[in-house]
């Protein structure tokens, strides 16, 4: 965990907020519970680092 702390950090917002620690009835609905949890964290939710931006919203900016 200490050699990519940025991908520890981000399994762990997975987990912590969007209840991805859980066991799902199959492989599929563990990948559609990931899928939706990463559109959430990247096109929805506000970043107070990001000045209250959603990370796609700063990359759209910066790239």
């Amino acid at each position: 965990c200490y050699e990519n702390a940025v991908a520890e950090r981000v399994n762990g917002i997975l987990k912590d907020e969007f209840y991805l620690d859980q066991t799902f009835d199959s492989l599929q609905h563990a990948k559609r519970a990931t899928k939706n949890a990463i559109n959430l964290y990247n096109e929805i939710r506000l970043h107070l680092s990001l000045e209250y931006k959603t990370p796609n919203m700063v990359y759209k900016l910066t790239a």
